[in-house]
């Protein structure tokens, strides 16, 4: 017997949705991430995208994006140690959809 879990990655990739799958497990990592270490945050933020090394996070308030960035190194830290998380350099916050880099 296989799990479903075991069989996604190489259907993902025989697909070409490798790099979707790859971002939706980080998109989990990091909310998983944000509920432990910020829960004042969790659930008013997520990825938005990931731009290279770069996290683009997108936060529903000014008060949440504040938290985030000013908790960032410590959730790159703590993403980059993650199983679906990656070293990332940078973390950027913007306030709600398509309202740009703040």
């Amino acid at each position: 017997m296989v799990r479903l879990g075991d069989l996604l990655p190489d259907a993902a990739r025989g697909l070409g949705l490798e790099d979707e799958l790859r971002l939706s497990r980080a998109m989990r990592t990091f909310e998983r991430i944000v509920a432990e270490r910020v829960p004042a945050a969790s659930g008013a933020c997520r990825i938005a995208r990931i731009d290279g090394f770069t996290i683009i996070v997108e936060a529903d308030a000014p008060i949440v994006a504040q938290e985030v960035r000013l908790r960032g190194p410590e959730l790159l830290a703590a993403f980059a140690s993650a199983p679906a998380g990656f070293r990332a350099t940078d973390l950027r916050v913007i306030v709600g959809p398509n309202h740009g880099n703040r």
